[in-house]
């Protein structure tokens, strides 16, 4: 059972992951301004996504999600990418993940939602952001996908946040001369595995009849 918003960038790769494994999983979609109870009771975060799996066991981080559902089954070979190694992946989407200053997620919270941060500078935190960005450019210009020319899960775990990041100021973001990094996003954001998981599901209720997922 999974929990999950189609909008959420951790929830995304998620459903990502799961999608390419072949694995399906029976769908509660969740309004984030109205949670239910039964996601409270399953993870005390409370936020997406939430994998509850047929045992009880509860895995309520994204990144474990992709593994877990990889490690089911893992057809397009993400887990073994190109070039470098699972903790070579696993690195570079820390430097992605970490909240502190360091952090690509970090940076861009506080660029798209300064209203959450009182005070703080959201052109700066772009700046910020951008750095990191600019490393995943050099690399996306010598190959097509973070390691080697095949997608990996290192692309799939990040490419949901470059997304938001992008999104933020489309047309700020259109003039950035980072040409390998710009088509890595539009191969993501145009292929038929992003449509798949970005299918709208309707909330969940509890009297209504399961939703699976994915829908095909």
């Amino acid at each position: 059972m999974l929990y999950s918003f189609r909008r959420c960038p951790y929830a995304m790769r998620a459903r990502l992951a799961i999608a390419v494994s072949g694995v399906q999983v029976t769908l509660r979609e969740v309004v984030l301004r109205d949670k239910p109870a039964a996601l409270r009771e399953a993870s005390a975060k409370a936020t997406v996504p939430v994998l509850v799996l047929a045992d009880g066991t509860v895995i309520d981080e994204s990144l474990e999600i992709m593994l877990w559902a990889l490690g089911q089954n893992d057809p397009a070979g993400w887990l073994t990418p190109d070039s470098g190694s699972l903790p070579d992946m696993l690195a570079l989407i820390g430097h992605n993940d970490a909240p502190g200053e360091g952090g690509f997620k970090h940076h861009l919270d506080r660029y798209k939602y300064p209203q959450r941060y009182p005070g703080t500078q959201p052109l700066a935190h772009r700046a910020e952001a951008s750095r990191f960005l600019l490393g995943l450019d050099a690399r996306l210009q010598r190959t097509a996908n973070l390691f080697g020319n095949r997608t990996s899960l290192a692309d799939m775990a990040i490419a949901p946040f470059v997304r938001q990041f992008a999104g933020t100021d489309a047309q700020w973001f259109a003039t950035q001369k980072w040409p390998g990094l710009s088509g890595w996003l539009s191969r993501f954001t145009e292929s038929p595995l992003f449509s798949r998981c970005m299918h709208k599901y309707a909330a969940w209720q509890p009297d209504k009849p399961p939703q699976r997922f994915p829908a095909d």
